[in-house]
């Protein structure tokens, strides 16, 4: 990303800032700001908040393109600074998503054990491997898929949330500190605060489930915040050394669909050692496997997507 001299820091700082807020209170916006009746069902609820966290996103584009110090405005130049790209796609999406599976490897490990014993079942049940067992599995499988495709919750955690807000704390945000000067550890770290806080609209709904107990709530909404930021300072990693917006996009998805990573069970030591293990092999891949000339193609002496080539990041 070329820049120019225009942004200050604490203008950076204040414009993430602002974008956050938008974010949170667009939500509530419906009934505090226009006064519309409560939704009647979950379905509408949902979609009315689909719907304003859609609008906050694309308010916080255009904002972040009137603030950024950019040489060039074409759209085209514009969704590059936003990371929406379409070269090197599947590397995007199939190196990422290994390297975030890795963290989840006691969980697979724990899934694939409860498929094994559905299996152990049915052949000691006498049914074996059959055409007819292999048909309902398949028949199960699908009507989860139908299931999940018609679920708003579902649509809340794998499509709307985790689009919304990489476009918001990723795609705009970063690009925003780094016109501001800030190094890149200070953008890794300060995103993910500004993510975490972003969910304390949730202590509320939290405090309600929890009968009303301060310690369980803040127990509950403090787990959170400290997973947000770890995965907010993983996803801003990931668009940084990739210049892609899908590369935290699918490793968003995932994380919303595998939920926290299990790290052991009482009946058996491999889902341990396989957390390990993983973990193990995801911090020695995670700097290779984000090397962004495996993303970029090389311009201008320079490999990567914004020009921070000379970054301890990059090197």
């Amino acid at each position: 990303m070329e820049q120019e001299t225009g942004l200050s820091k604490p203008v950076a700082v204040i414009a993430c800032a602002t974008m956050a807020f938008l974010y949170v209170a667009i939500l509530y916006a419906p009934t505090l700001i226009l006064r519309l009746p409560a939704p009647s069902s979950l379905k509408e609820f949902m979609i009315r908040r689909f719907i304003c966290a859609t609008m906050s996103s694309f308010i916080s584009l255009v904002f972040c393109a009137l603030l950024l110090p950019l040489r060039r405005r074409e759209a085209t130049y514009l969704f590059r600074v936003y990371g929406i790209r379409l070269d090197h796609l599947w590397q995007a999406v199939v190196f990422p998503l290994s390297l975030t599976c890795l963290m989840y490897a006691g969980s697979l490990v724990f899934k694939s054990l409860l498929l094994v014993d559905s299996w152990k079942e049915h052949m000691h049940q006498g049914e074996g491997i059959s055409l007819n067992c292999i048909k309902d599995i398949l028949q199960n499988f699908l009507a989860g898929l139908s299931s999940t495709a018609s679920n708003v919750l579902a649509w809340r955690n794998y499509v709307v949330a985790p689009l919304t807000e990489e476009l918001v704390f990723r795609a705009c945000m970063i690009p925003l500190l780094f016109c501001g000067g800030f190094e890149t550890y200070v953008v890794i770290l300060l995103c993910p605060i500004l993510f975490s806080l972003s969910h304390l609209n949730h202590w509320m709904e939290i405090y309600g489930r929890q009968n009303y107990s301060l310690l369980k709530a803040f127990m509950v909404v403090g787990l959170q915040l400290g997973y947000t930021v770890i995965f907010g300072s993983y996803a801003s990693f990931l668009f940084i050394r990739t210049g892609h917006l899908v590369a935290p996009l699918v490793a968003h998805i995932f994380c919303n669909f595998m939920g926290l990573p299990m790290l052991f069970v009482r009946r058996t030591g491999m889902v341990s050692l396989a957390f390990i293990a993983g973990t193990v092999a995801f911090i020695c891949l995670l700097c290779p496997v984000t090397q962004p000339h495996l993303y970029n193609d090389g311009t201008n002496d320079c490999e990567c997507w914004h020009g921070y080539c000379s970054s301890n990041l990059n090197s």
